[in-house]
Formats: C-alpha cells, structure tokens, sequence
C-alpha cells in the first residue's frame, strides 16, 4: 500500500489546475458514490486528481487505479477499509471496470463504510445500474464527453470563453473578444483537438490506438465476446468508418460480418455506448416508442480523420460535429427537411455557399454555415455550436 500511497502523491504533484473540463462544476461532489463514465482519453483520470489538488489534503484522499498489479493479490474493500480505518475519507479510484466484482465491492463500501465518500471512473461502456448488486440508489452517475470547441480555444489559446445557451448561439450572440480569427482554430479542432491529448506527437496514432484497445477489451470484456466475436466487432468498425455517415442496412451488414441480425444491432449498441459512433433517431411519439436509426455517424470529427484518412468528406465532418457538440445538453434528431431537429428548431448544415433552399417553408429553421465569423439573422456560423459546454 506504501507504493500506491508513493504514485499518488507523485500524480497530485504533477496535476496542472491550470485548466479543468466543464463536467467539474456539474458534479454535486457533496454526494457519497459518485461515477464518472467517458470514453477513454477524455480525461476522466485528470479530473479525479486535480479535485484532490483543489480540495484535499494527501492524509484525507486516496487515488487508485483499480488495474494496479496491487490488486492482484489485494482487494479494493480491504483497501478501502484500512484506508478508513487510519481516518481516510475520499476514495478516488480509476478505471474500475478493470478490477472483476468491482459493484459487489463498492456495494459493501457503502453498506459498511458510513462515511467514506467514493468517486470512481469508468468505460462508457459501463453500465452501473446494472447486476445484481444494484447500485442506482447509492451512485450518481456523470457522462463526461471530449473537448468543445470552446475548451479547446481555452486550452491552447489561454482566454477565458464563457459558455453560451442554445437561444444566445441562434441569436448570433457569441463573442470571441480575444481571438480575432477563429476558423483557423477551428479547421485545426476538427481535425486534432476533441482529446485532451491532442498536443502529444502522433496523435492520430495513439488515437487510433485507443480504438482498438476499445474494440479489442472493453467492448469484449463487458459484453462476453469471445476472439472470433471481438474480430467481427473490428470488421464492422471498419464498415463503417469507410461509410459514415450513412443509413444503416441491419440485413445486409450482418451478411457481411456473418453474424444474427440481432447481433449487429447489439454491435452497434455497444459501439454507441463505448463512444465510437453515433446513431441518429427520428423523434418517437408515446414513452417507450423505438426510435428508428436514420444515420450513423463516428463519434467525433477526429474519430474521421483518424479512420477514415483521405477519405474523409468536409460535409459529414460538419455534420459530425454539429451533432456531437449538441448531443451531450439537447435530444438531437433527424429530420425529413433539413439535416437534424433539435426541440422545436431545424437546422441545415453546409458550407459558405449554402442556401436557404431546403427549409425554405420551415418554421424556426437555420442554415448553419461552415467558413464564415459571423451570422446573421438565421444564418449561423457552424463553430458557433462548440461553444455550448
């Protein structure tokens, strides 16, 4: 445990608070059990520590990581225990999906430890409410997606951005004071900044790498696929970084890879909940309505120019990032005219030259133009919607 305590003081002592992502003051840190969920590389690990820099002492916190050899031979309870036992209180531990049993152990932290608070990571892919040691009354769970546009300009640019509202974007209201010309930064976003890691050389590389990590482990390990099923989860990935974005044929994709209809639609059930792509749905009536799949895209502009290389189309990458940016505050929705639908307003995406043509006779609709600074009345500039977390 000495060891443990060593790399944790090391981490808080080389964590930068010099900028924190936008889940931070979302997080009601007052409650006991708390989940942080995301896709791997958006940062989950430096938001534990610099909440331990910012608020705690060293004899207080603990930070772990649940794939520590330590735990090999250890238990996280017992840990966990001996930790309070010596007047420990806050317990952060990371990548929890990684350690088997991790909800029963938790479970018995909660039932046992009265007043041991605990923040935990994990994959996506995780499902907290699920299993038999249900833990949806005793975890609050946080979703935390990649970088905005907005905190990418903090990051490399150094200003300070405030975040703009849905109604102060469609209003043309957004104000960059400190930053005379942001399609420069925004051509750049697109293609390698959605990853905090986007400065470290090779970045298309490593990022292509957590790819496959996640095609190859978390999706596997959290839904029991063996080899041969994990290899056609890569066979369908490929399928569709090459496609994208595109209106899913369930039936002849499991042709392809071989595999049940079901399957396929499970597939891309997983792939959704890991971060890698995105569905879009029409708008259902009635609670419990399916949602039909309308179109997949990848997750991210970067997922594209990282999969798809030169095939990557400058129209589905604006559409890729409208709904990205959108999704995580608003229900986003495909539409018959237009391209999506977000509560009662519809928007078409496209380049400079765009026109009006498409929602010519739709209420409350906006052309949403790539390459331009600045809107006006219904036409609004595409970075504009990176600004609003």
């Amino acid at each position: 445990m000495e060891r443990l305590i060593g790399q944790y003081r090391e981490l808080i002592d080389n964590t930068s608070l010099q900028f924190v992502r936008y889940l931070y003051d979302k997080i009601d840190w007052n409650s006991r059990f708390i989940a942080i969920l995301g896709a791997r590389g958006v940062g989950k690990t430096t938001l534990l520590l610099q909440r331990i820099k910012m608020v705690h002492s060293y004899n207080e916190a603990l930070y772990v990581s649940a794939d520590d050899i330590y735990f090999t031979e250890n238990k996280l309870f017992d840990l966990a225990d001996t930790f309070y036992k010596n007047s420990g209180r806050f317990l952060y531990i990371d990548e929890i999906h990684k350690y088997p049993n991790w909800s029963k152990e938790l479970k018995m932290m909660y039932d046992n430890l009265p007043q041991l608070h605990v923040v935990f990571t994990g994959s996506s892919i995780l499902n907290v409410y699920k299993g038999s040691d249900d833990l949806s009354r005793r975890v609050i769970k946080y979703e935390m997606q990649g970088l905005s546009f907005r905190e990418y300009l903090i990051m490399t640019q150094n200003v300070k951005i405030k975040k703009y509202s849905l109604d102060e974007i469609l209003e043309n209201k957004v104000e960059l004071p400190d930053i005379s010309h942001p399609l420069v930064q925004f051509k750049e976003y697109l293609k390698r900044g959605y990853y905090p890691f986007f400065s470290e050389p090779n970045y298309e590389i490593r990022l292509q790498n957590v790819v496959n990590v996640m095609l190859e482990q978390d999706i596997p390990a959290f839904a029991n696929m063996n080899f041969s099923t994990a290899q056609k989860l890569k066979h369908l990935m490929q399928i569709i970084a090459e496609s994208v974005p595109f209106k899913p044929n369930f039936t002849k994709i499991s042709e392809i890879i071989q595999v049940h209809r079901n399957s396929t639609t499970a597939y891309f059930h997983y792939l959704e909940r890991a971060g890698l792509i995105l569905q879009l749905r029409v708008a259902s009536s009635g609670i419990g309505a399916i949602r039909k799949v309308e179109k997949v895209f990848l997750e991210n502009p970067n997922l594209m120019y990282a999969l798809s290389g030169s095939k990557t189309n400058i129209g589905n990458v604006r559409e890729c990032f409208f709904y990205n940016q959108m999704k995580l505050n608003f229900e986003v929705f495909w539409t018959e005219k237009g391209d999506f639908k977000i509560e009662e307003y519809t928007f078409e995406i496209g380049g400079k030259q765009k026109n009006q043509a498409q929602v010519a006779d739709i209420k409350n609709a906006f052309i949403v133009k790539d390459d331009i600074e600045y809107g006006y009345v219904n036409v609004i500039p595409l970075w504009y919607f990176g600004m609003n977390y």
